[in-house]
């Protein structure tokens, strides 16, 4: 079954919850503000996703801009500060089984279905 880890307040995230539900496409929602994320979810979501930890972190959110924009990280750390702080997960990011895109726009859900 696909998964959408899903911010209810993201227009790009409920574009995305809206194409899968068009679609009638069976989903699980995880709202990750809610239902925080373990290291080792995340370290897998990013797997998948084939990206660097760096690729999902919302750089311009002022979590970031303020305590670590310039700092040098590892990207054992940046999961961290993500799990840490679930805000800075760029979002919606749709995962169907060992395939994934961060759905911005949410038409890169085809990609995978």
């Amino acid at each position: 079954m696909i998964k959408i880890y899903h911010n209810p307040r993201c227009s790009k995230s409920r574009e995305g919850l809206c194409f899968l539900e068009d679609q009638k496409i069976p989903h699980q929602i995880i709202k990750y503000l809610d239902e925080e994320l373990t290291v080792e979810e995340l370290t897998n979501i990013i797997k998948i996703l084939n990206i660097s930890p760096i690729e999902l972190v919302r750089t311009k959110e002022e979590i970031w801009k303020t305590n670590y924009k310039n700092e040098t990280l590892t990207d054992e750390e940046i999961i961290k500060i993500m799990v840490e702080n679930p805000k800075l997960i760029e979002r919606p990011i749709v995962i169907n089984g060992n395939q994934g895109v961060i759905a911005r726009p949410f038409s890169k859900i085809n990609e995978i279905i």
